[in-house]
């Protein structure tokens, strides 16, 4: 089995960290295969929703620490990743980064599953995400401090945005591991539901996005990361802008109908 699994069924992209026995730590294999789904979610008219999940016991470890152990880098490769400054920052910005910079790219909505750990640059592939479903279990940390690294993977970014710059900073300089009840209270998590649920509540929170009104949906996410590098007045003309392109639409009169009927909507 290849390291990360793609696949599309009923409209929804489903991406599979299959490293198991690593606990889903990046490859080299699993890296460009993380890369080539995305471009495929972001450049398909048919894809609606994206899930995000790790087989095995756990979400993903991030780097491989067994290769960093043997001097590989943060995972083996057969090119250069370790001789030089701008070789390892290359592995970086050139092939992990990749990642959240296509994920900003991709207007449908993009679900994490998580469950057992994700530490480190795991935690943050979970982070670039829209929602994160979590099981009881969970145990989240930015491991980087422990082995003396700086959050190369987004951390720097995204985590401030969802918990504030203060407990940001205490979960990066201490590496402090957070457990399920904290996680929602701290906002890194959306929802935390028993491990033996968890497929339930994603597949049926991936049914209401599947079967929404998919052009609002969509407008909707673009506008609420848009506005947050905006003016009040650049987002309020944005999403006017939107409001008048979803109103010609046949979901937005299938809508209407549905609520004086008094019955469900039925979008196309």
């Amino acid at each position: 089995m290849s390291d990360l699994i793609f696949n599309v069924e009923d409209h929804i992209a489903k991406i599979t960290l299959n490293r198991p026995d690593r606990l889903n730590a990046f490859s080299e294999e699993m890296i460009h295969l993380w890369i080539e789904a995305l471009e495929t979610v972001r450049d398909s008219d048919h894809i609606r929703a994206v899930l995000i999940k790790g087989n095995g016991k756990g979400f993903c470890s991030g780097g491989d620490i067994k290769e960093m152990m043997a001097g590989n880098g943060f995972y083996k490769s057969e090119e250069d990743m370790t001789s030089t400054g701008l070789a390892r920052k290359n592995s970086l910005w050139k092939k992990v980064q990749r990642i959240p910079l296509l994920l900003e790219e991709i207007d449908q909505p993009v679900i994490a599953q998580m469950h057992g750990a994700a530490f480190g640059a795991g935690l943050d592939m979970a982070l670039m995400c829209d929602i994160r479903i979590a099981s009881e279990e969970i145990r989240l940390s930015e491991s980087y401090v422990n082995v003396g690294l700086v959050p190369g993977d987004g951390a720097a970014y995204f985590l401030p945005r969802l918990v504030g710059k203060d407990r940001a900073l205490d979960m990066l300089w201490t590496g402090k591991v957070i457990e399920a009840e904290e996680a929602q209270q701290m906002g890194l998590v959306t929802f935390v539901v028993p491990r033996d649920e968890i497929e339930t509540f994603t597949d049926d929170y991936l049914q209401k996005i599947v079967n929404g009104p998919q052009q609002a949906i969509q407008l909707t996410k673009r506008a609420v990361y848009q506005s947050e590098n905006m003016s009040l007045r650049s987002s309020l003309d944005m999403i006017s802008s939107s409001m008048g392109l979803v109103t010609e639409l046949e979901d937005y009169q299938q809508g209407v109908q549905a609520v004086k009927e008094k019955r469900k909507a039925t979008f196309k």
